[in-house]
């Protein structure tokens, strides 16, 4: 078997640059086709969204959810629309992303990016439904219980919207943690044993980047940092099933 050298289909740069426009294009009229469909339901998607708060507001009218922006009714599910839109489409955006860097992998490197790929998006996906499910009931339930006696607790639309997507995207940038691991281990920039060696810096690294990517509360804190530390010993898990990137080139290059 004879390596497949990236160089062999060399391109010029104003080709190359064609084609990501082209990709780049095509991504685009792709989520605006999602954007436009998503729009009519925006306000049933917004109400789905903060329904785990909700479900906490008192129901005798000394709770509700707010609009303080005059603008805020209409462009909130717009926001909601278009954030949603690109999440539904990201399987696709991968995909053209894919497609314009395969052919400068080698052939190892290609049948180990697109199990990554996959991966990548199940990951992100699965942190996004984590924070549904889990992290928001939580949360909302902590905020809710801790308001002094005669609070009427009135959350503005945007201020929830906002906090939802920030909590939507810290996690589902967490749960790239195995995928980062093992692409640290697999080219060889560092060894499992040696980040098996920094785990208690690990381990409190994940709490530091819980306080900056949550809100100012232990819980939210912890409830990031102990999934962050468990999805790094996955990734640190799956290394070690796989040799690093380095001797498969050289055994291809060897066999050339």
């Amino acid at each position: 078997m004879s390596a497949i050298n990236p160089n062999d289909n060399s391109m010029p740069l104003v080709d190359h640059l064609r084609e990501l426009r082209d990709r780049l294009i095509r991504s685009i009229l792709v989520i605006l086709v999602i954007f436009i469909g998503l729009y009519f339901f925006s306000g049933e998607m917004y109400l789905i969204l903060v329904e785990p708060l909700n479900a906490l507001l008192p129901e005798d009218g000394n709770g509700a959810l707010i609009a303080t922006g005059v603008a805020s009714p209409f462009l909130v599910p717009l926001k909601l629309a278009f954030v949603m839109s690109v999440l539904v489409a990201m399987p696709y955006l991968l995909h053209q992303l894919w497609g314009f860097i395969a052919p400068a992998l080698y052939k190892h490197e290609r049948l180990l990016a697109i199990p990554l790929f996959i991966s990548s998006v199940i990951l992100f996906y699965a942190g996004v439904a984590f924070v549904y499910f889990v992290v928001l009931p939580l949360v909302f339930g902590f905020f809710t219980n801790v308001a002094p006696d005669g609070i009427q607790i009135m959350p503005d639309i945007s201020n929830v919207l906002d906090f939802c997507l920030k909590m939507f995207f810290s996690f589902g940038i967490a749960f790239e943690i195995p995928i980062a691991t093992f692409l640290l281990i697999r080219t060889g920039l560092v060894s499992a044993k040696t980040l098996g060696s920094v785990r208690p810096y690990i381990f409190l690294s994940c709490f530091v980047f819980g306080m900056l990517l949550t809100p100012p509360d232990v819980l939210s804190q912890s409830i990031l940092a102990v999934p962050m530390y468990a999805l790094f010993e996955l990734g640190l898990l799956m290394s070690r099933f796989l040799p690093v990137a380095a001797k498969e080139k050289e055994k291809e290059e060897a066999l050339d």
